[in-house]
């Protein structure tokens, strides 16, 4: 087992986390308030841009293939290096998603 650093930047919090343990399960042991819900790598409320480094999420289903190379799912994510991450910031495809939302909801529709 080898433990690594993650590096949550601009928060100023810091976790130490093995290769064999997600980093949201580290964030939670350690009393860090990282956003998630579905906990099986669908929902990316735990999603977190990467910054430096690299990780293992093979069971990220939310994620295309592009998108798993820059962004992690914490609660899949296992780190292979130490990181440096910034949390709460999603992938292009959610980011599109919202936008759509937003432009096709007649509220927000300019008259």
């Amino acid at each position: 087992m080898t433990e690594y650093t993650v590096e949550f930047v601009g928060t100023g919090e810091t976790i130490t986390c093995s290769d064999k343990e997600t980093i949201l399960s580290r964030c939670l042991e350690e009393g860090i308030a990282q956003e998630y819900s579905c906990r099986v790598g669908m929902c990316l409320a735990c999603s977190a841009e990467i910054l430096e480094g690299d990780v293992t999420q093979p069971a990220a289903r939310g994620l295309t293939e592009a998108e798993a190379d820059r962004y992690a799912l914490t609660c899949m994510a296992r780190p292979q290096s130490d990181l440096k991450l910034e949390r709460g910031k999603y992938p292009p495809s959610i980011e599109d998603d919202v936008d759509a939302d937003a432009s096709s909801d007649p509220a927000t529709a300019d008259d």
